[in-house]
């Protein structure tokens, strides 16, 4: 579980700096957070496999974090893609891709899976056997979500050198279950606690998008492994910062802080801002175990 940040910036374009946009790898699937202008050349440029792309998340309807959206979609469609592509985002996202896709005449061969997110309540908008994908209201000038992606808990490991060769395969999913095993033929008894390991703890990574500073978030992300925050402004425009429905370095660190979180991760930078070292010095000073979201850095999302 890991997450490359794609872009950095806020509104308001620089040449150093590429709109919102993160993927968090699963391993042979991935996770797009936001879509910024021009995150399919971000992709490209730190080599990220389109075609492990199964879900993108779209947190609210700001240019700066949906505006590379058809393209991507389209480069998806032209590149043979067949696979369904799960879309979660704002309403009237459908809407706004139904309109450029029908005047563009761009027929995708691959299904749409649209789910509307709920800017007022936290829900699961996804699930399966190996994640979790939940949603939760953010204050910005706009509906706005944040989203958590939880791993499910993953099955017990086969300590496979203890076991004989000849060990039946129907009783190895037996022990991942946590049973213990009776072999019918010999008699012999396998403990479950003698042939299995604990698994690693499933891990969650917390992606707060724009939003004014809400401690009420804090209930939603509470003891997330990693967490990406926005930080516009530091602290010398905190009346700015509230005035725009935004967030200072030392306000993310502060939801960080009450939250319990293991990692931070500061981005969305103000285009005002061409050096960032006080906003990484503001936020330690509230939360030491904060980094910078830097384009094309890989965060682990580390373990409990």
């Amino acid at each position: 579980m890991k997450l490359t940040i794609l872009g950095t910036g806020s509104a308001t374009p620089i040449v150093e700096r590429r709109p919102s946009s993160a993927l968090l790898d699963l391993g042979n699937e991935s996770i797009l957070i936001d879509c910024g202008e021009g995150t399919q050349f971000q992709m490209l440029r730190y080599k990220v496999r389109f075609s492990r792309l199964k879900y993108i998340l779209i947190t609210h309807l700001h240019g700066d974090h949906f505006y590379g959206l058809i393209a991507l979609i389209n480069t998806l469609n032209n590149t043979g893609r067949t696979e369904p592509l799960i879309l979660i985002g704002p309403h009237g996202l459908d809407e706004i891709l139904s309109v450029q896709l029908k005047y563009s005449q761009a027929f995708l061969n691959y299904t749409l899976d649209f789910r509307s997110t709920n800017p007022v309540m936290p829900e699961e908008v996804f699930s399966n056997e190996k994640i979790g994908i939940s949603t939760f209201p953010l204050r910005h000038r706009i509906p706005c979500t944040g989203f958590l992606v939880a791993e499910k808990p993953a099955p017990r490991k086969i300590l496979a050198e203890k076991l004989p060769a000849d060990f039946p395969l129907p009783y190895f999913k037996m022990l991942k279950e946590g049973l213990d095993v009776t072999d019918e033929l010999s008699g012999k008894i396998y403990l479950n606690r003698d042939y299995t390991a604990d698994p690693e703890p499933p891990r969650q990574l917390a992606y707060c998008s724009d939003t004014i500073y809400d401690p009420e978030i804090v209930q939603y992300i509470r003891n997330a492994d990693l967490m990406y925050h926005e930080s516009t402004f530091t602290h010398e425009l905190a009346n700015r910062a509230q005035i725009t429905f935004h967030s200072t370095a030392a306000q993310a660190a502060d939801i960080a802080r009450r939250a319990g979180v293991k990692q931070l991760v500061i981005g969305h930078f103000s285009s005002r801002y061409k050096v960032l070292d006080h906003f990484l010095a503001e936020a330690r000073a509230v939360f030491p175990d904060t980094v910078l979201a830097e384009e094309g850095r890989v965060y682990a999302v580390p373990s409990r």
